[in-house]
């Protein structure tokens, strides 16, 4: 793969709102879960961990703790991509919430790629009400949903997002 591959790669990849309720295939799961592991973190504490949603009536719990967004419920998987405090304070003080945070959002980003990858879709959803999430999955209290990573075949948009230009977004020195 060149360097305009990798730019075309990720130009083709979007949030994905709607799916078509297809299961998701078991070594498709495999494997983004295993691209995820590959994600860099801070100090190699690797402090994410995540659950995998496939349950029907668990994941229209998890749409309703996230504002009832529809794609959580008809999405085959969410996977609840989770910040561990533990792991990285244990190492970091508390410096280690940020690298955690830092770590779980890295590892959610390889994740979507990952089922770009596999001509999967995904959406990274953020709203949600953290206290049910927790709740609904048992979380403990070190451990921090941080996305609702939707994954399956989905209906892409027809046309590409518009994406800012690139020098609107970069400061060179100073700011």
């Amino acid at each position: 793969m060149n360097s305009s591959d990798i730019l075309r790669f990720l130009r083709a990849r979007s949030s994905v709102r709607e799916y078509s309720g297809e299961p998701l295939d078991p070594e498709d799961l495999d494997y983004i879960l295993a691209c995820a592991s590959t994600a860099p973190s801070a100090g190699n504490r690797e402090a994410w961990d995540l659950v995998v949603v496939t349950d029907d009536d668990v994941r229209l719990e998890l749409a309703s703790a996230a504002l009832e967004q529809v794609h959580i419920r008809e999405a085959p998987a969410v996977l609840v991509v989770c910040a561990n405090y533990v792991r990285s304070m244990s190492h970091y003080g508390e410096r280690g919430i940020l690298y955690a945070l830092e770590d779980a959002t890295i590892a959610c980003t390889y994740m979507m790629l990952a089922a770009h990858a596999r001509n999967l879709h995904s959406c990274w959803t953020g709203a949600f009400e953290e206290n049910e999430v927790r709740e609904l999955l048992g979380l403990p209290q070190h451990v921090r949903p941080v996305a609702l990573l939707a994954v399956g075949k989905g209906r892409p948009p027809l046309e590409p997002m518009k994406r800012m230009p690139v020098d609107e977004h970069v400061h060179r020195e100073t700011w």
